[in-house]
């Protein structure tokens, strides 16, 4: 049974979501991802310059008139999640922390990829795959994403993206829409999301936090580390200190941006102080016009 806290949260997000997509997202959404090649749609009769390749001869032998398949552009793509629920996701210094905002985002997608008639899958992982969601259509299906997107333990808190994008990989036998939610802390992936940029349209959305690389001057703190259990005593005033911080800082962006520029994927930052629905509604609205 799920607690009345709970509940109230999954239908706050649905709510939220549902007027995101209803509203904006919605067209953005439908107009960037359209399915790919083409699905049998009627017959007609056969007009000079059709291309006789297109003929049914077995239903032209019945009807005694030469008829052609004709075809239309199909609309149904699969889309799924790659979500990290690492110890990692755990931080956030405003109402929200990373792990909400995730689980937020992923349910805005979800519902705007049910609400486009598509099928929505979700991975969800930390140092190895926690659960997967197979890719399913309706607003049950996308309600229970939601609630195991917040009521979901990790068995884990390590993380292992190159793993959960290999094992997406297997998940996904055909060419869909796939979109990686994590704060990218972690290295070792690139060969991975290569591969998998190479079948699917990837979109990487990083949840971040402004105060994770602004730390004040307060002395002696005490820092935990959620992933790895280990505690150290850091003097966040010192020279050393901010030094190690920014270049920390600056490794991970630069190793992230060459990972998603050597694959072409798009990146999508979020704070977790950001309005996440007009952060996404943006993201697509450039992109689009990107593509044109």
């Amino acid at each position: 049974m799920l607690s009345e806290e709970l509940l109230h949260k999954v239908r706050h997000i649905e709510i939220t979501t549902r007027k995101v997509v209803d509203d904006v997202l919605s067209g953005q959404y439908r107009t960037h991802f359209k399915g790919q090649g083409v699905q049998f749609s009627e017959h007609r009769v056969y007009m000079p310059g059709d291309d006789v390749r297109h003929i049914d001869w077995k239903v032209s032998a019945r009807t005694r008139d030469p008829l052609v398949k004709k075809f239309e552009e199909e609309r149904e793509v699969t889309v799924f999640l790659i979500i990290d629920v690492s110890g990692s996701k755990a931080f956030g210094s405003n109402q929200k922390i990373k792990s909400e905002v995730a689980a937020e985002v992923g349910g805005m997608l979800a519902y705007a990829a049910s609400h486009n008639g598509d099928k929505v899958g979700v991975l969800l992982f930390s140092d190895k795959v926690e659960k997967v969601i197979p890719p399913k259509r309706g607003r049950q299906h996308v309600l229970r994403i939601i609630r195991d997107l917040l009521a979901d333990t990790p068995r884990r808190s390590g993380t292992d993206l190159a793993g959960a994008l290999e094992a997406a990989s297997r998940v996904m036998k055909h060419s869909g829409v796939v979109f990686i939610i994590s704060d990218f802390l972690t290295q070792g992936y690139e060969v991975a999301l290569k591969r998998l940029a190479c079948k699917h349209d990837v979109v990487a959305i990083c949840i971040g936090d402004l105060k994770e690389g602004n730390i004040p001057d307060l002395g002696q703190i005490l820092f935990f580390d959620p992933e790895t259990g280990q505690e150290q005593l850091v003097d966040t005033s010192s020279y050393a200190f901010k030094k190690w911080l920014k270049d920390f800082q600056g490794s991970i962006q630069v190793q992230v941006g060459s990972a998603l520029k050597g694959s072409k994927i798009d990146l999508l930052k979020i704070q977790t102080q950001d309005d996440y629905g007009e952060a996404v509604v943006g993201f697509f609205r450039a992109r689009s016009r990107r593509k044109r």
